[in-house]
């Protein structure tokens, strides 16, 4: 279905309410089901990220989608396409759940720079092993092996969520993490740093909790100004 209307969109602009972040084009294939002003939306997101981040994205699709259901999440960057689903609480909703894709864009675009020297996997795995230390204690029955590995996994996604649970996590992981999901992959704990320190206006709690993180994105972001100049 994805494909599909990869593949259509561009040729029925005309069928769809369409609206642009940056130059990219933002087709509504479904109206959300709450009352959405998306022009705030995207007055925010264009106001805090640089427009060379979207550079790597075809277009944003705002609909019902079954690989969003299939994972319960709200939306996913896939080939290219922000897909978004209709299902939104709030403008801030969204504009986290965009940011929080368009970190992913990055990595896509930056990875070598990201991740080459090992400093941000480095930082993310050393917080699991105290995670996983201050869990062990508290009583649960945790697999260090499984706190070692950097990648996503859905069966690790859903212990945490499900067996330990986000409130109990947001506690034991205070200081370590800036939240339960960042837990999750070392890509996760990327665009949840990449969220804090775009939207949350507080770099100096960024820079306390994850310094090798922070600086990374600092580097690009020079890297960016430079390139302008």
């Amino acid at each position: 279905m994805e494909d599909y209307i990869k593949d259509s969109a561009p040729k029925t602009q005309e069928s769809f309410s369409e609206k642009y972040l940056f130059n990219v084009p933002v087709f509504i294939l479904e109206p959300f089901i709450n009352d959405i002003n998306l022009d705030l939306v995207i007055h925010k997101i264009e106001a805090v990220l640089p427009r060379e981040f979207v550079r790597n994205v075809e277009a944003l699709y705002i609909g019902r989608f079954d690989h969003l259901d299939d994972r319960d999440v709200n939306a996913a960057y896939k080939d290219g396409v922000i897909y978004l689903t209709n299902v939104q609480d709030d403008e801030e909703d969204i504009v986290d759940d965009i940011v929080h894709e368009l970190a992913h864009v990055v990595e896509e675009m930056y990875g070598m720079k990201l991740y080459t020297d090992g400093r941000i996997e480095g930082e993310f795995l050393g917080k699991r092993k105290r995670l996983f230390d201050l869990l062990k204690a508290a009583g649960y029955d945790v697999s260090i092996e499984a706190f070692a590995n950097p990648e996503y996994s859905r069966a690790f996604d859903e212990f945490l969520y499900k067996e330990i649970g986000y409130p109990a996590l947001m506690s034991i992981s205070a200081g370590l993490f800036i939240s339960p999901y960042a837990i999750t992959s070392v890509n996760e704990y990327f665009a949840n740093g990449f969220e804090a320190y775009f939207l949350k206006n507080d770099k100096k709690h960024l820079i306390n909790l994850s310094p090798q993180l922070y600086y990374k994105i600092e580097q690009i972001i020079e890297n960016i100004n430079l390139n302008r100049e």
